[in-house]
């Protein structure tokens, strides 16, 4: 399946500094940026045609992938002057680099990728700034015996923060952590099928234009995931992915897991 990767915001909360001006699909955790780790994960299970929705920063996001090296993460032979690969991340991979403009929301970022889709009916679509260990072929097994148009990864609320019930006098009668609410956040990770366009207005939004729609419909399927999700969406929650990186614990580096 295609993987569509929205790659086009600002992520001014990730900044870390006036002068920090990489993109939030750049922004490094270990040796190679957050969009590397997202698209590990895909072609980990297969799929390897991607279609970047770029916008802010697209020169750089380019130039990331045309002068990739090989080299920096993978063993390699030096004989006679020529490198032998002994191993490569991005070789069987195809790009296609699309520039879906600076202010644009999200659903219309997808619908003007959509002539790259082919005739493929079902695509996975991803904000790109967000790792998890969720079992890919699950999600797509359980979206195809449910029959629907879209689904998404649901994924318990991540909030620090406690939800307190008063009554009429202002007595506080519960004070309950949002962890433990009976709801749970869209997960940003896609599982979709051309019946979406037909929900998505222009300069719409994928969720609450296209999938609320759906939803109405009957035909929109959540998988929850309990296991290891997080975002990257601050400066903060990356700095907390570099760390984990570098002292071992990555669980959304699912390709490392032995065979």
């Amino acid at each position: 399946m295609k993987v569509v990767l929205f790659c086009g915001g600002y992520g001014m909360r990730m900044r870390n500094g006036e002068g920090d001006v990489i993109p939030k699909p750049l922004q490094m955790v270990g040796p190679r940026p957050l969009l590397w780790h997202v698209m590990r994960y895909y072609a980990h299970y297969g799929h390897t045609e991607f279609i970047l929705c770029l916008g802010y920063g697209a020169a750089q996001i380019k130039e990331f992938f045309t002068s990739y090296s090989e080299t920096e993460s993978n063993d390699f032979v030096l004989r006679d002057g020529k490198v032998e690969m002994l191993s490569t991340d991005i070789s069987d991979w195809t790009i296609t680099f699309a520039d879906t403009g600076l202010e644009t929301p999200i659903g219309e970022r997808l619908r003007r990728v959509r002539p790259h889709l082919g005739g493929d009916e079902v695509f996975l679509a991803n904000y790109a700034d967000v790792l998890s260990d969720a079992p890919l072929d699950e999600m797509i097994a359980a979206f195809e015996k449910f029959g629907g148009a879209a689904s998404m990864i649901v994924v318990p609320p991540q909030s620090s923060f406690h939800i307190v019930d008063v009554d009429d006098s202002g007595e506080v009668t519960e004070i309950k952590p949002v962890s433990d609410l009976p709801l749970g956040e869209n997960g940003g990770y896609f599982v979709l099928s051309q019946e979406v366009f037909d929900h998505l207005p222009e300069n719409g939004d994928l969720v609450a234009d296209a999938c609320t729609a759906l939803l109405k419909e009957g035909k929109l399927f959540g998988y929850r995931h309990n296991g290891f999700w997080k975002p990257a969406d601050t400066f903060k929650e990356r700095a907390e992915l570099e760390a984990a990186y570098l002292d071992g614990s990555r669980p959304w580096a699912v390709w490392e897991r032995p065979a």
